[in-house]
C-alpha cells in the first residue's frame, strides 16, 4: 500500500503525524475528548514513523537517514518538526489524482433546513393572479421609473378616450390636466366627449387587468389587451394607496356616476370604494383621475412630446393640455372629418397555428368540416374549402369534433399549401396621405411635404398597411442634427425603445444619399427633416406588453422601406429642382449686375442715345433670360 500511494502521487500523507497532532490539540482547546490515532509501523524506514501510506524520498538509498524521524521517535515529538513534502516520481506525476470524495454537510445543518418531500411540496404551490404578476413586474407595462409612469398613465387614458370617441362617430375633444401635488406626486385627469360608460361596466373596465372588448376581435384599434388603464390605476394605488376615480355620463337626462375603484391584486377584481350620483357639466363622456408617484420632465420622452405626436397622428382630434408647469397648449383640429371606420373581420386561415386550429374545431358550431372552414375563416369559399379538404384527404361531411390531432395537422398543412386570397383590408383605418400632409404642414410649416400610403399587405395572416411622410425645410428643424423620427402604431406614438423598433431599423437601411440627404453609416439621416411612419394593423406585433417598439417581421420592414423610398424620390426631385432654381437665380443676379455696364459700353462705342441704350439693354436681358434652362 505504501508503494502504490507513492507511485500514484496522490494526496501526500502527513509524514510526521503533524496534522493528527494539530487536530488533537485543537480538539482539546474546544473541550472535545482527545482521540488517539494509531498508525501502522514498519521497522527500518520512514514508514516506521510516518505510518501507512508514507511516500519514499526520491534519493532511494539513504531514505531512512534523510527522513527526519528515522529512529522511531514518537508521533508527538515528530509533530513539532517541519513537514517535508515528498516529491513524486515522474511515473506518479503522469498518473491523474483520484477524485476527492464528496463532502457531506453536517447532519445538524440538514435537520435545521428541513427536507422538501413530495408530500409537503404541493401545499406550498398556489395560483398566481395576473394582477399579482404585473404588480411585481410593472416594468413590463411601462412603469419602469417615475417619469415614464407619468407618460404611460396619460398615454393609456388618452388612447382609450380617442378609441371611444371614434367608435361612437364623435369628433374627439380631449382635455388632459396634470396637477403637481408634491415634488414626486401628481394627479392626472383625462376627460373626453365620448359616449360614456354604463355604470355596471365601469368597475371591471378600470378595476381588472385583461378585461376588455378589443382582445378577441380582428379590427384596428389603439388598445388591444384590456390592460393599460387598469394597470395605470394599479400603479397609482401601489404608490399612493388612493383609488382611481371615474366620472361617467351617458346622457343629459341622467346624472353622472362617480366611482372610486381599487384593485384586489390577489383576485384581480375591483373593489368599489365610492359609488354616487353627482352633477356634471359634461353632456356625455368619461373622466378618469389617477393620483400617482411620478416625475414631470420636458424633452423627447415627455408628456408634452407625446401629445404633440398624438395631434400629428390624429389630426381630427382637438386636445387641450394643461401641464403642471407653464401655459396650457391647445392642439386644434387640422381636419374636420373622422377617419374611415374599421370593420371587424374573421381570422385568415394562413394566420392560424395548429393549436388554435384544433381549439376552433372543438368549439365551432359548424355541422361539418366544410362548413367550419367557410364559416370560421375569411376568404374561404366553398370551392377553396373543398380544395383544402381534398388535399388533406378529409371528407367534407366529417364532423369537426371527430377530427383528431393527426388529421388536424394534415388539414393545417393543406391550408398552408392552398392558394387563398389575402384577407380583406376594410378592417384597417389608415391616416391617409392628405391628412398626414396637412398634419405635418400645420405643425412644422415646412417648404416641402410628401406622403405615401402603401397597398395593404399581410404578415402571419394579419393585414397591415404602412404610411410614410416626409417634411423638409423650414424654421422648426435643425439643419445639422439628425432627422425627427415619428413612429406610430394604430395612430399611437411610440416614445421608447427607438433602436429596437422595426421602423428605426428600416429608416437607417434606406440609402438617403441617393436623395441628396447626408447619412452616416448605420445611423439616421441628417438634415432639416421629419420622417413619420405609421403602421395600421388588426394586430400590431409589439416587442413587449408596454407597446413601445414593433417587431421586425420581414413583410413589415420591406413595406416600410418601400414607402420611405417612394417619399425619398419625391424629396430628391424637390431638392434637385431647388438647386436648379437657386442656380438660375444666381445667374439672373449676374445679368442684372453686368448688363447695364454692357449697355453703357455699347453706347460709348456705337454712339447710341440713352433711349437706344436702354432698348438694347432690355433686348440683351430678354435673350439671356430665354437662354436659361430651369
Amino acid at each position: 500500500m505504501k508503494k502504490r500511494s507513492a507511485e500514484n502521487g496522490g494526496a501526500q500523507p502527513d509524514l510526521f503525524g503533524g496534522a493528527e497532532e494539530s487536530s488533537r490539540r485543537s480538539s482539546k482547546k474546544k473541550g472535545a475528548p482527545s482521540k488517539v490515532v494509531k498508525l501502522p509501523v514498519r521497522k527500518g524506514g520512514a514508514g516506521e514513523t510516518a505510518g501507512k501510506g508514507a511516500a519514499k524520498a526520491p534519493t532511494g538509498k539513504g531514505t531512512g537517514k534523510d527522513a527526519p524521524a528515522a529512529k522511531g521517535t514518537s508521533p508527538r515529538k515528530t509533530a513539532r518538526r517541519p513537514v517535508v513534502e515528498a516529491v513524486p516520481s515522474p511515473a506518479a506525476a503522469k498518473t491523474p489524482a483520484p477524485p476527492a470524495a464528496p463532502v457531506s454537510p453536517p447532519k445538524r445543518a440538514l435537520r435545521s433546513r428541513g427536507r422538501r418531500t413530495a408530500q409537503n411540496a404541493p401545499g406550498k404551490q398556489r395560483e398566481i393572479s395576473v394582477s399579482e404578476f404585473f404588480a411585481k413586474n410593472r416594468h413590463l407595462l411601462g412603469f419602469d421609473n417615475p417619469a415614464k409612469a407619468l407618460l404611460t398613465t396619460v398615454k393609456e387614458a388618452v388612447d382609450n378616450s380617442l378609441d371611444a370617441c371614434e367608435e361612437a362617430n364623435i369628433l374627439p375633444e380631449i382635455r388632459v390636466r396634470i396637477e403637481m401635488l408634491a415634488e414626486d406626486r401628481f394627479r392626472v385627469t383625462v376627460r373626453d366627449n365620448g359616449p360614456g360608460i354604463d355604470k355596471k361596466e365601469v368597475p371591471r373596465i378600470f378595476g381588472s387587468l385583461l378585461y376588455g372588448s378589443k382582445f378577441h376581435r380582428l379590427r384596428q384599434s389603439r388598445g388591444q389587451q384590456g390592460i393599460g388603464i387598469s394597470a395605470a390605476g394599479m400603479y397609482g394605488q401601489m404608490t399612493t394607496g388612493k383609488p382611481m376615480e371615474v366620472l361617467s355620463r351617458i346622457t343629459t337626462s341622467k346624472p353622472a356616476n362617480r366611482l372610486a375603484i381599487l384593485l384586489d391584486t390577489k383576485k384581480n377584481l375591483p373593489v368599489i370604494a365610492v359609488d354616487e350620483e353627482v352633477d356634471s357639466d359634461m353632456e356625455h363622456g368619461t373622466e378618469v383621475a389617477i393620483e400617482l408617484e411620478a416625475t414631470y420632465k420636458a424633452g423627447r420622452h415627455s408628456v408634452d412630446s407625446y401629445l404633440h405626436q398624438v395631434a400629428l397622428a390624429s389630426p381630427h382630434a382637438e386636445i387641450l393640455y394643461e401641464p403642471p408647469k407653464g401655459e396650457s397648449v391647445r392642439y386644434a383640429r387640422a381636419v374636420h372629418e373622422l377617419p374611415p371606420e374599421a370593420a371587424e373581420i374573421k381570422p385568415h386561415p394562413k394566420g392560424v397555428e395548429l393549436g388554435s386550429l384544433m381549439k376552433m374545431l372543438k368549439e365551432t358550431r359548424g355541422r361539418n368540416v366544410r362548413g367550419f372552414l367557410t364559416g370560421e375563416f375569411s376568404r374561404v369559399s366553398g370551392k377553396v374549402a373543398e380544395e383544402i379538404l381534398a388535399a388533406a384527404g378529409i371528407a367534407p361531411s366529417m364532423s369537426p369534433g371527430r377530427v383528431h390531432r393527426d388529421a388536424a395537422e394534415t388539414l393545417y398543412r393543406a391550408i398552408q399549401k392552398t392558394k387563398i386570397m389575402n384577407p380583406p383590408t376594410n378592417c384597417l383605418s389608415p391616416i391617409g396621405e392628405a391628412q398626414l400632409i396637412a398634419s405635418l404642414a400645420s405643425r412644422h410649416e415646412p417648404e416641402f411635404v410628401a406622403a405615401v400610403s402603401r397597398p395593404p399587405s399581410v404578415y402571419r395572416g394579419n393585414p397591415f398597411l404602412i404610411e410614410a411622410a416626409i417634411a423638409f425645410g423650414g424654421p422648426s428643424f435643425d439643419a445639422d442634427g439628425t432627422v425627427d423620427l415619428y413612429r406610430f402604431a394604430n395612430r399611437v406614438p411610440l416614445q421608447y425603445q427607438k433602436s429596437a423598433c422595426a421602423i428605426t431599423k428600416s429608416v437607417i437601411e434606406v440609402a438617403w444619399r441617393n436623395y441628396n440627404i447626408s447619412q452616416s453609416r448605420g445611423a439616421l439621416p441628417t438634415g432639416p427633416m421629419a420622417v413619420a411612419v405609421h403602421i395600421a394593423s388588426v394586430w400590431v406585433p409589439f416587442t413587449s406588453e408596454s407597446k413601445e417598439a414593433i417587431a421586425s417581421y420581414p413583410e413589415i420592414t420591406k413595406e416600410i422601406r418601400l414607402a420611405l423610398q417612394e417619399c425619398g424620390r419625391k424629396l430628391g426631385a424637390h431638392i434637385r429642382r431647388g438647386r436648379r432654381l437657386a442656380e438660375a437665380a444666381k445667374k439672373k443676379s449676374y445679368i442684372e449686375i453686368y448688363i447695364p455696364h454692357i449697355g453703357i459700353a455699347l453706347q460709348e462705342i456705337l454712339g447710341l442715345t440713352d433711349a437706344q441704350r436702354d432698348n438694347t439693354t432690355e433686348k440683351l436681358k430678354d435673350i439671356l433670360e430665354r437662354s436659361r434652362q430651369i
